[in-house]
């Protein structure tokens, strides 16, 4: 079966962030998922723009950058500036007045445009933007930390998300508390792409290539 796995970089080894963007690439990651968070969208500061433009100058691999930030119009450039061309910009309707706007910068500068949906956010809040982004990422877990609990109502969101992606043209992204039973749930019903943090990817004490490696090849 295929479907996309990609590290959340805020769960990695920051004393020696170069060997962890390497051995993640060489155990088959496909992409770095960076979470920006300014302390005000959401109570916690993760990564920074300088840790976005260190990974960026070393992967090879895309990167998906989850901006956590109130209007993030006001700032966009500054990260647009430092991705390449089929980079992903996720960003939260609830942060912008305008979203479409800052979605549009993000299309206009060739990068993959998309939106973040909060737990409590509805699928009909979000319904038109929808037909302008080419990827949802949708939140399991309440914003700001890592390790939280599964909120197993967002399930159903899923199910309305994956009922629409073929005629809207979406992809769908699974962040937060993902273990190997969301991935065999969900990866065979069309979600595209899964976030991996401490519940599969990091802290296990093992070669991320090993750990890859058995994900997909779990059966389904």
């Amino acid at each position: 079966m295929n479907f996309e796995l990609t590290a959340s970089m805020m769960c990695a080894n920051y004393g020696n962030l170069e060997q962890e963007v390497k051995n993640l690439e060489e155990g088959g990651i496909d992409s770095f998922h960076i979470d920006i968070m300014d302390g005000h969208y959401v109570p916690n500061f993760a990564m920074s723009l300088n840790d976005l433009r260190y990974i960026r100058s070393i992967a090879k691999k895309p990167l998906d950058v989850h901006l956590m930030v109130e209007h993030p119009n006001n700032t966009i450039e500054l990260f647009i500036k430092n991705l390449h061309p089929g980079d992903t910009i996720y960003i939260h309707p609830e942060a912008e007045y305008h979203p479409s706007t800052t979605l549009q910068k993000i299309i206009d500068a060739g990068l993959m445009p998309g939106i973040a949906i909060n737990p409590g956010t509805s699928v009909e809040n979000v319904r038109m933007l929808l037909r302008i982004v080419k990827k949802v990422l949708v939140m399991s877990v309440n914003l700001g930390n890592a390790a939280q609990m599964f909120l197993p109502y967002v399930g159903e969101k899923y199910e309305q998300l994956l009922a629409m992606k073929d005629r809207v043209k979406f992809d769908i992204y699974w962040d937060g508390a993902c273990g190997a039973d969301k991935i065999r749930e969900f990866a065979p019903k069309g979600v595209k792409g899964f976030v991996l943090g401490t519940t599969l990817l990091f802290g296990k004490n093992k070669p991320y290539g090993e750990t890859l490696k058995a994900i997909r090849e779990m059966k389904f």
